[in-house]
């Protein structure tokens, strides 16, 4: 998470649809979330700004091991983003997983990762 100073700026690329605003985001407390955001050009440009500035997330995407199979992978995802910071640690878990088949999709892999309501899912069903 980034820590700005009042009145520092820094710029951002924003992720949320495909025009891909440059945003110029600025600490200033004299705002409600405590920022100043510009050159966005949508509501979501602001909202991923100020969560980017006070709790960055992401949604991961990866695959876990099929027992007694070696070459194939299921794919999974998170349904939300997760605190940025716990990236690595939920990839060191999935890492240790290994399922059986037959599985859906959808199906939960990892219930409530880090005491959330964000699961780690299966994006794919396979018998």
């Amino acid at each position: 998470m980034a820590t700005l100073e009042e009145n520092e700026m820094i710029e951002k690329i924003c992720i949320v649809c495909p025009i891909g605003c440059n945003l110029k985001i600025t600490k200033d407390s004299s705002q409600e979330e405590g920022y100043l955001v510009e050159d966005n050009k949508c509501p979501r440009g602001y909202t991923y700004a100020i969560k980017e500035m006070t709790n960055p997330t992401r949604i991961v995407t990866s695959t876990v091991k099929i027992s007694d199979l070696e070459d194939v992978m299921l794919p999974v995802k998170t349904t939300d983003g997760i605190p940025k910071g716990k990236i690595f640690e939920l990839m060191d878990e999935i890492n240790k997983i290994e399922i059986e088949l037959p599985i859906q999709m959808n199906d939960v892999i990892i219930p409530n990762l880090f005491g959330s309501d964000v699961n780690l899912v299966a994006t794919r069903s396979m018998k």
